[in-house]
């Protein structure tokens, strides 16, 4: 079973173009006009062993970011399918340096998200710490999936975002796995 999606989004603002294998080496290639939001891109690739493919286009940063996430998430869930098979729920623990994240996911079909990053500077490198937030409530608004992230201390900004993206991959990266199981993993039959 390939588990590959790829999906568009085209408005007056962006074009943005994303594919992603699920069971790919964890590779990321393209960019999003922000380094430090490549840097993250890689790193969610990289631990959550997805290959992501960007092009993205546009006019502001803040679209660009917002956009990409929009698009992400469409393409995760076009791999996804019907997520028959699937683990569905997530979580990990990350530390990285003087930080400690945690994450936890349900790919249950349901967009919640309650992200506590705890952050003190108004940028990290390039890019503005509410587009950061931004990019995770918009990611959970297109997979539709629920998202808790709090990373429960650190004195570095960059350190306590990293480690926050490596628990995020880490818990998607288990709640699509496959289970074992065969159907959808719901009581109700679907998600």
């Amino acid at each position: 079973m390939t588990r590959k999606g790829k999906a568009f989004r085209r408005t007056k603002e962006v074009e943005i173009e994303v594919t992603v294998d699920l069971d790919g080496e964890g590779e990321y290639a393209g960019a999003s006009s922000s380094a430090f939001m490549d840097h993250m891109m890689r790193t969610l690739c990289k631990h959550g062993r997805m290959d992501v493919t960007v092009q993205a286009r546009g006019d502001l940063r803040h679209h660009i970011l917002e956009d990409l996430a929009l698009t992400l998430g469409k393409a995760i869930a076009s791999a996804l399918g019907d997520k028959s098979g699937i683990a569905r729920f997530g979580y990990a623990y990350v530390p990285m340096d003087d930080s400690l994240a945690r994450a936890v996911v349900d790919l249950g079909g349901r967009a919640y998200s309650r992200i506590s990053l705890g952050l003190r500077g108004e940028t990290i490198e390039d890019t503005k710490v509410e587009d950061l937030v931004h990019f995770l409530e918009s990611l959970v608004q297109s997979l539709q999936f629920n998202l808790h992230i709090r990373v429960l201390y650190g004195s570095n900004d960059h350190h306590r975002v990293e480690a926050a993206v490596k628990a995020l991959a880490l818990s998607l990266r288990m709640a699509t796995s496959p289970s074992g199981a065969g159907g959808v993993p719901s009581a109700k039959g679907e998600l």
